[in-house]
């Protein structure tokens, strides 16, 4: 049996120390390289995104909001002037247009002259009258010699009656001739120059909406020459699917941006009239809503508007779970939001939309995964979608 001297044993004791912790360090360096082979790769659901990334696409994150509904209605309308403030202007008794100075969107004046109309039966209509007028006096000064003779028993009661049938006749013309030349625009007079024109005067303050006539045209009574329109007191005029019109009622506020404000400002306003009848092509109901702002120069005739109605009250509504508009992306038909995993990692979950957009919040059904304490990207969605669909094309 062969032995090592003690000498010799103690002297090779340290190598074999270093042997074994060499094995132990190399065997330790190897086991994570191992694991990160096996990892599995990313899911085709998440995207991760490094810090010049997430920068460039604005990715912002926060939390469930949680808020009570108001049961809100989207439309669509516009906005109109109601009977009363739309006026149409024209020559009562016709003629040419001799002078027409308006332009669309002009500010008139009530009683403002506006277009001049020349007719050469006004003088005729000035001559009649002025016939009648001497004709009534003749006849006055008739009955009154007339009701002396029959006091005085010269005359029979007859010759009585006859003028002041008479006379009441050439009244009932003098006041119909008169009414005629006050609707023409024309002086009622005695004496004085007869006159071939007219002047037309807006019976309304507020803007020219159309020119329906030009200078030189002839026109009849009942030809249009412009319209005006007094935009003090604009409606809101919204049209209803008439599956949505029982959950309409009078007095319900309403919510309105304009089509063609790009700032999005709201205007509010009040339901006034729901029609009772529904339009039976396009299967439609219309609202009628007053805006708070009598006078808003903003506000005109005809602009696009979309609107909110609060068809039910807030109060003693369950609270429902809310997220900015901006974190919910439509794609293919369905709703989504990113979670945040880790810090530059997301992935993208289904959820499902509860209701409009309120206050720019979006009311939803979140699964059981998204919790209120859950970091959701609250802003740059769209971007993690097109991150992610791109990804998955190019791994395609």
């Amino acid at each position: 049996m062969f032995r090592i001297p003690f000498s010799s044993a103690a002297s090779l004791l340290p190598l074999a120390l270093l042997t074994v912790l060499s094995c132990c360090q190399s065997a330790t360096n190897e086991k994570p390289a191992a694991e990160s082979s096996e990892a599995p790769a990313t899911a085709s659901d998440e995207v991760q995104l490094g810090p010049d990334e997430l920068r460039v696409a604005g990715v912002r994150t926060g939390r469930v909001g949680y808020q009570a509904t108001a049961g809100a209605l989207r439309v669509n309308g516009s906005l109109e002037a109601p009977p009363q403030s739309l006026v149409v202007l024209s020559a009562p008794l016709g003629g040419y247009i001799e002078r027409l100075p308006l332009l669309p969107g002009a500010h008139v004046r009530r009683g403002e002259a506006v277009a001049v109309v020349r007719n050469p039966e006004f003088i005729q209509v000035q001559q009649d009258y002025r016939q009648v007028l001497s004709q009534l006096d003749y006849a006055r000064a008739e009955l009154e010699r007339q009701r002396e003779l029959v006091r005085e028993e010269v005359a029979p009661a007859k010759n009585l009656q006859r003028a002041q049938a008479e006379f009441r006749s050439l009244q009932a013309q003098r006041d119909a001739l008169a009414a005629r030349l006050r609707l023409a625009g024309l002086p009622v007079r005695a004496s004085g120059p007869m006159r071939s024109t007219a002047e037309l005067r807006a019976p309304i303050s507020g803007f020219v909406r159309h020119v329906r006539a030009t200078t030189g045209q002839t026109v009849n009574s009942t030809d249009p020459v412009a319209e005006l329109v007094d935009p003090t007191h604009l409606h809101v005029e919204l049209t209803v699917f008439e599956k949505d019109a029982p959950r309409l009622a009078v007095g319900q506020r309403i919510r309105f941006t304009l089509a063609s404000d790009s700032a999005g400002r709201e205007h509010a306003g009040r339901i006034t009239l729901v029609s009772r009848s529904v339009d039976p092509e396009a299967r439609t109901v219309s609202v009628h809503a007053h805006p708070d702002e009598e006078d808003n120069p903003a506000l005109l005739p005809g602009m696009f508007v979309r609107a909110t109605v609060e068809t039910a009250a807030s109060a003693g509504r369950a609270a429902a779970p809310t997220l900015p508009e901006a974190a919910v992306v439509d794609y293919e038909g369905k709703s989504y939001v990113f979670v945040q995993l880790t810090p530059g990692r997301y992935r993208m979950v289904e959820v499902r939309r509860a209701g409009v957009v309120e206050n720019g919040a979006v009311p939803l059904v979140l699964p059981a995964s998204i919790g209120a304490d859950r970091a959701v990207v609250t802003e740059g969605a769209y971007s993690l979608l097109g991150k992610l669909k791109n990804t998955s094309d190019e791994d395609e």
